[in-house]
Formats: structure tokens, C-alpha cells, sequence
């Protein structure tokens, strides 16, 4: 193609699959990545179950993968595919570029952050630059995500820069082996804004269940008092 930057043809072709839940969409970015040298759609997938099954049986060198989708979600499917050991490099793909969702998708170990909205050209770039074991994040999000890194005051704001600090408060007490009725009664709401808030929670911290958050915020050094050796 005499339009495409050179830098982005590469000499070996770079095998990538898609997972995605809109087959309208789908269909596009497999004919976008057609158009381009070097690069070889090898699988599709419509759930996350089937992208994580996808990646086991051909192994692409990137996946392609929607953040939201039926079948667990990406997040989920990103750290089954992490879980398994598998080589394959995970470009997350989204509608939203909010900072809680960066942060869920590099610490679940995604290589590369992409908009749905991104030009063929930066698809491709982030494509290059993750199957060559780099990582790309987006223009966009470099001075964000800087910022989010920075260090911070403990170490659970730092884990969990998405919570509000009632959130933070409610995991805390998660964190403790507290129950909904407990946690109301020690921060002084009712149970229903307590189940509310560890909603909000799991889906922030893209945790499928009460344990699985726990463990997160137990990682983080959450639930134990300070000073105490845990």
C-alpha cells in the first residue's frame, strides 16, 4: 500500500485474532487489518469464553480484545489467558478510555489499550509495537497514566486510584471479613447503600465476586490495621 507509513510493515507477518461481541464491527477490523502488509487475522471470537478458548487454539501473536463482551468480559478473559500462560500479546478494546478501566487492563496484564474509534494506522502501530513485546497505551492516555502512577500516600489509594474514598472505606471492611450488616453498622449507612457500594466496587475493580475482590484488596494491604504484621 503506497499510504501506509513504512515503519508499520513489518517482514514478518504478525498473526492476530479479534474477539468482539458486534459482528458489524468485527467485520470491519478484520477487513481494516486485511488492507495492511504484514499482519494475518487468524481467529475471531464473539464472547469471552470463546476469546480465551480462541487464543488457546491458535496462539495469535496479538489478540484483539473487547473489553465488554458477554461470557465473563474481557478483563476476565485477559486473566484466564495470562492464568494459562499463554505468549500472546492482549490489546483491549474499548468505547470508553476511562482511567479505571486502564488501570484494571494493565494490572490484569494487557500490552496495549486501544479506542474503537482508533485510525487503521494507530490499530497498526499498537499491533507492531505489542508483538514486538512493547507496550502501547494510546497518545492520549501517556500523561494520565503517568499521572495515575505517581506514588501515593498508601498503598491502597495507589492500588485502587478509582475508588472514592467511602469505596475505599466499604473494601476495606470487605477486606476484614465483614459482612454488608457489619460494614453498615461500623460506617454508619444501610445495608442497601452498603450493597450498593460493593457493586460499584467489583465492577471497578473488575472482580467477579466478594472473594476475588477481597484477595485484591488483601494484596494491597487493605483489612489489616496499621502496624500490625498482617
Amino acid at each position: 500500500m503506497t499510504d501506509a507509513d513504512p515503519s508499520l510493515r513489518p517482514s514478518i507477518r504478525i498473526r492476530v485474532a479479534i474477539a468482539d461481541d458486534h459482528p458489524l464491527y468485527r467485520d470491519g477490523l478484520r477487513a481494516s487489518l486485511g488492507s495492511l502488509e504484514g499482519i494475518i487475522v487468524v481467529g475471531e471470537a464473539a464472547d469471552g469464553r470463546a476469546a480465551v478458548a480462541l487464543a488457546k487454539e491458535v496462539r495469535p501473536d496479538v489478540l484483539l480484545l473487547d473489553m465488554e463482551m458477554p461470557g465473563g468480559g474481557g478483563l476476565s478473559a485477559l486473566r484466564d489467558i495470562r492464568a494459562a500462560g499463554l505468549p500472546t500479546a492482549v490489546v483491549m478494546l474499548t468505547m470508553h478510555d476511562e482511567d479505571s478501566s486502564v488501570v484494571a487492563a494493565m494490572r490484569a496484564g494487557a500490552r496495549g489499550y486501544l479506542l474503537k474509534s482508533a485510525e487503521r494506522d494507530e490499530i497498526a502501530r499498537t499491533i507492531a509495537t505489542c508483538a514486538g513485546g512493547g507496550a502501547a497505551f494510546g497518545a492520549q492516555l501517556s500523561d494520565r497514566l503517568a499521572g495515575l502512577f505517581q506514588p501515593a500516600r498508601d498503598p491502597a489509594s495507589s492500588a485502587f486510584p478509582s475508588l472514592t474514598d467511602r469505596e475505599r472505606d466499604v473494601l476495606d471492611r470487605l477486606a476484614r471479613g465483614e459482612n454488608n450488616e457489619t460494614i453498615a453498622r461500623r460506617l454508619g449507612l444501610s445495608s442497601k447503600t452498603v450493597r450498593n457500594h460493593v457493586s460499584v466496587i467489583l465492577g471497578k475493580l473488575a472482580a467477579r465476586d466478594r472473594a476475588e475482590a477481597i484477595v485484591l484488596a488483601r494484596e494491597a494491604g487493605l483489612g489489616v490495621d496499621p502496624g500490625s504484621p498482617g
